[in-house]
């Protein structure tokens, strides 16, 4: 062959540097588009982090499939305590960031590709725990996340479950489905400014840290400051779903958000 790269080397060569040119995941293109094709791609049939690539991205990327009773779920988001830092700025949100095992955030730009197509219908589950060993759910029908250029603006549809529907708002007026996605360097929350009692506020993150689809705020953010036991009642930031518990504001002991096609 004279020094020449024989097929499979060439091939490997190949892949090595479009990965590097992504700057993430690998080149994937006969693999699963979400976590509900794991059993046709998988004889492992086992939840934990699989290599998925929906239709049209232009790489594969780690998820975390959820595989049990109630069907096969890609997580989108997992919080469960403070070591990873979910007070990030839009190109972290946008991307993704910390493990798929563990703590994490998917990404706007990953969510999107799976969801925003409106020939298929999602269905976004999030789970909650306390700290005191209880547990709640909220499911949505025909979740879906749109491109960059609206702000990755959420779009669901009917709610059914135990922890109420914090998207759609506690209070009047602070509805989050149809909004933007805000974080501390791009804000898209409606507030010019809000007003809370004596308190005007111009962005939501100034005191309720973290990326979310704020609207004036509103009742669901599960992307804030992570607070033990004992000292997780009572904060503006935290892990907050206000139709779950309350009156005084309740942060979470753990999260989960994950979607699964309907």
């Amino acid at each position: 062959m004279g020094g020449l790269l024989g097929w499979s080397e060439l091939m490997l060569a190949l892949l090595l540097i479009f990965s590097m040119q992504t700057g993430s995941g690998s080149v994937n293109a006969a693999g699963p588009p979400d976590c509900s094709y794991i059993r046709t791609f998988s004889s492992n049939g086992a939840s934990g982090v699989y290599s998925i690539q929906p239709e049209g991205f232009r790489f594969s990327f780690e998820a975390y499939c959820e595989i049990g009773e109630n069907g096969i779920w890609t997580v989108i988001q997992k919080h469960t305590g403070g070591a990873v830092d979910f007070d990030r700025e839009w190109a972290a949100y946008k991307n993704g960031f910390g493990f798929p095992s563990w703590d994490h955030w998917l990404g706007l730009e990953k969510i999107s590709a799976m969801t925003k197509d409106k020939s298929k219908r999602w269905k976004l589950r999030v789970d909650l725990w306390d700290f005191e060993g209880g547990s709640a759910y909220a499911e949505y029908e025909d979740f879906r996340v749109e491109d960059e250029s609206t702000n990755y603006r959420l779009s669901v549809g009917r709610y059914s479950g135990t922890a109420g529907d914090a998207i759609r708002g506690a209070y009047p007026g602070v509805d989050q489905n149809g909004y933007g996605f805000s974080t501390f360097d791009h804000d898209s929350d409606g507030c010019d400014p809000c007003i809370f009692g004596d308190i005007a506020i111009n962005a939501c993150t100034d005191f309720d840290s973290g990326g979310w689809w704020y609207s004036k705020c509103g009742s669901a953010s599960l992307n804030g400051e992570w607070h033990p036991k004992g000292n997780n009642i009572g904060w503006s930031s935290g892990l907050h779903w206000l139709t779950w518990k309350g009156p005084a504001p309740y942060s979470a002991k753990a999260t989960r958000m994950m979607i699964t096609p309907m």
